[in-house]
């Protein structure tokens, strides 16, 4: 039981990002289908299982014991740098004018870049829905972030496929659910100062599980 309650909790913490963006694209009236969604959650999955992957790889250098503490540093050190971002983004709240996608000469690999800083660039025909090919970056930028999350639970013991069923399940859900509360919702402002919870629950995980 306690295994999997912070299996789940770890997952939950790691999807937390789609439900705001979803809210944020919710609130500017893009839509996301179904199709894209389930993309987006196939992205998550994919790239958690080869994070997990090269855990597991790490984790046959070590022993068993040795391998769960560095998974618990692995979170706590990711959570304090979720953290630092945090406080670093609260001090720098001027408003910066938003770069074009099509600034980098790389055009491919500079929308990449420029998802992964601000993942509602997606959207990039604004047509006012994301296609599956923009979900598929979209997916690509999300769960980016938690590569390294899955490289420490993969050395804490969990299970691969199911922590990449859980991240898709929650990431997909997350993201719908945000969607349609950003609809409903005209100020997201007061939502902002909760962005620090992924960091504060990777911090805690980490250290639950050293």
């Amino acid at each position: 039981m306690y295994l999997y309650l912070s299996l789940i909790l770890l997952a939950f913490t790691l999807s937390l990002d789609s439900c705001s963006v979803g809210l944020t694209y919710g609130l500017r009236s893009v839509r996301i289908p179904l199709r894209s969604i389930i993309i987006i959650g196939m992205c998550s999955a994919a790239v958690m299982l080869v994070s997990m992957g090269i855990g597991h790889m790490i984790a046959k250098a070590f022993s068993p014991v040795i391998a769960t503490r560095i998974g618990g540093l692995v979170l706590i050190g990711i959570g304090i740098w979720v953290l630092y971002q945090f406080f670093r983004s609260e001090k720098k709240e001027e408003p910066k004018q938003e770069e074009k996608v099509w600034k980098l000469e790389i055009a491919s690999l500079g929308l990449v870049i420029q998802i992964l800083r601000k993942p509602t660039v997606a959207d990039f025909d604004k047509s006012g829905t994301i296609s599956a090919g923009e979900a598929l970056l979209l997916g690509i930028a999300l769960s980016i972030d938690s590569f390294g999350a899955g490289i420490g639970a993969s050395l804490l013991g969990y299970a691969p496929a199911m922590m990449a069923i859980l991240v898709a399940v929650m990431s997909s859900l997350f993201l719908f659910i945000g969607m349609k509360l950003g609809t409903v919702l005209s100020n997201m402002k007061w939502l902002q100062k909760f962005t620090f919870l992924p960091g504060v629950l990777l911090i805690i995980i980490g250290i639950w599980k050293m």
